[in-house]
């Protein structure tokens, strides 16, 4: 079997007859935020024809940094058969019949099928609204020789699933951040510091809970880090190492799990080509390119990349909408009736949450189901967003405005007390579609610790096996550190001394000390 890196989560597997092209990304993401790190804008003309011709193609979620629907819609054959994840809802389908792709291959969760003589698939899907309210997914291939397991930033809770097809070659992993947390919060610089680098300790817990659990031959760390060009957000890049940001680089983890005793993990850049037969991995970069200017240089690689796209990105903010509207009757006449629809989800939220824009304050009443204009109510969140990008995610009816507009960066955040999900599943779930399922789950999620019958032993503790957040299974993602518990799926924390969640409110641990 063969895998080329395309840049971030992008792969190109060649195995038996098929040709299956996973999540290529190319244009900016995010309000022009995010650009794939390293550049992937220079391949060769012989590995473009490849791309542009798969026989199958995955895309494992519909966030931009995967599904990048301007290049699908310019380059990929519509001949193709798409691989589709075996989602709650059709919205990745959609997106891609509105492209003109019309020959799907429905999986079921789990399931291996072949797709030629030698060639299997498996694809695994994660449907929490966290993750995504129209799911993501990792994708199993073997072609009964060798197995790639292509994870990106699936996070699954059930480890073992991905481990039960067999022995695994090469597993392609997320290990950087994918979030606005905590560099856009309005703390104070050393707060963020400190909060940032916990977040990029939770991110390599967990991925390293899923390397040692597949125990494949050979790691490659993907789907990350991005990187950020617009000079506003450049700071975002991790260079020195002590940036306040959460997008360690692909050298930072391989010194982790070199650390961790791990010799054959992979650094792959795009056009690197992967061999795996049973008796070796050989691994090919392309010619034209030097690590050492891409990783010990990062500093003049990064510079001449942003040179280089300086008269597209000026292009692409001149598309942002301009054209005044009345924000208050627009989002009254959006959010409104989905608010009618949600009333467990608002009583998660708990509080108003004000949206800033300019001079006019928009007031979301998340108690009464309303949004008006700001005046002097309380409120427990805020949002602090330009004009022309709140304009644009109106204008456009964005569904989720995670992928539409926080992980851009491009805006400031507040919140009185803890991190509040139902806040933030809120904004994922801007569709009838979507806030009916996000609004099952808040039912469910506030029925918190139902269930506590099932008990583990981990240290000197005796607790509920299940996170109290999204049921992780605490055996496998617990991990004591003094007098607390962190849930390395999610990074939860948990004080051992009374069970209660330093995360959020109404989360509490069902933990007591061992008596023997």
């Amino acid at each position: 079997m063969r895998a080329v890196s395309l840049g971030h989560a992008g792969i190109l597997i060649n195995s038996g007859e098929s040709r299956i092209l996973c999540d290529p990304w190319f244009v900016p993401a995010f309000f022009a935020s995010w650009f794939v790190f390293p550049r992937n804008d220079q391949l060769s003309d012989e590995l473009l024809a490849e791309i542009e011709s798969p026989t199958h193609l995955y895309i494992s979620h519909i966030h931009g940094d995967h599904l990048d629907e301007s290049f699908l819609a310019k380059h990929v054959s519509r001949d193709v058969v798409v691989l589709l994840p075996d989602f709650p809802t059709r919205e990745l389908e959609r997106r891609l019949t509105s492209l003109g792709f019309k020959n799907f291959l429905k999986t079921n969760n789990g399931e291996e099928i072949a797709i030629d003589k030698q060639t299997k698939i498996a694809i695994h899907v994660e449907t929490s609204i966290t993750d995504g309210p129209g799911g993501d997914s990792a994708l199993v291939v073997s072609d009964g020789i060798t197995r790639i397991v292509n994870q990106n930033d699936c996070r699954t809770g059930d480890l073992e699933s991905l481990t039960k097809h067999g022995l695994i070659d090469l597993h392609w992993l997320q290990y950087s951040g994918a979030i606005w947390y905590p560099m856009v919060y309005e703390d104070d610089q050393e707060t963020k510091r400190k909060l940032a680098k916990a977040k990029v300790e939770s991110q390599f817990a967990r991925a390293l809970k899923y390397v040692q659990t597949l125990d494949a031959r050979a790691v490659v760390p993907s789907a990350g880090p991005p990187c950020f060009l617009d000079e506003s957000l450049f700071h975002l890049n991790v260079i020195d190492g002590d940036e306040i940001s959460i997008f360690p680089d692909q050298q930072e983890f391989l010194k982790r799990l070199r650390n961790d005793g791990r010799k054959n993990d992979i650094l792959a850049i795009p056009g690197t080509v992967i061999e795996i037969s049973p008796n070796q991995i050989t691994v090919t970069h392309p010619q034209n390119t030097e690590l050492r200017d891409i990783f010990e240089n990062k500093q003049t690689y990064l510079r001449k990349y942003q040179a280089d796209w300086a008269s597209w990105l000026e292009s692409e903010k001149q598309k942002w909408s301009s054209q005044p509207t009345d924000l208050v009757s627009a989002l009254g006449a959006w959010f409104e009736p989905l608010l009618a629809l949600a009333p467990a989800l608002r009583s998660g939220v708990g509080a108003n949450c004000l949206i800033k824009t300019g001079d006019l304050g928009i007031l979301i009443d998340f108690k009464n189901g309303k949004v008006e204009n700001f005046n002097t109510q309380e409120f427990g969140f805020s949002f602090t967003i330009p004009r022309e990008l709140l304009e644009t995610v109106v204008r456009h009816k964005s569904v989720d405005w995670s992928n539409s507009l926080f992980l851009s960066c491009r805006f400031s955040a507040w919140r009185f007390g803890e991190f509040n999900e139902y806040l933030y599943n809120f904004f994922k779930s801007l569709s009838v579609e979507r806030i009916q399922r996000t609004e099952h789950e808040a039912e469910s999620r506030l029925e918190v610790n139902k269930d506590l019958s099932d008990e583990i032993i981990l240290g000197d503790y005796v607790m509920q096996r299940k996170c109290p957040h999204r049921k992780a299974d605490l055996s496998v993602f617990g991990e004591i550190n003094g007098d607390e518990l962190t849930c390395s799926l999610h990074g939860w924390r948990f004080d051992l001394k009374d069970g209660h969640c330093l995360n959020a409110e109404n989360r509490p641990l069902q933990v007591r000390r061992r008596t023997n």
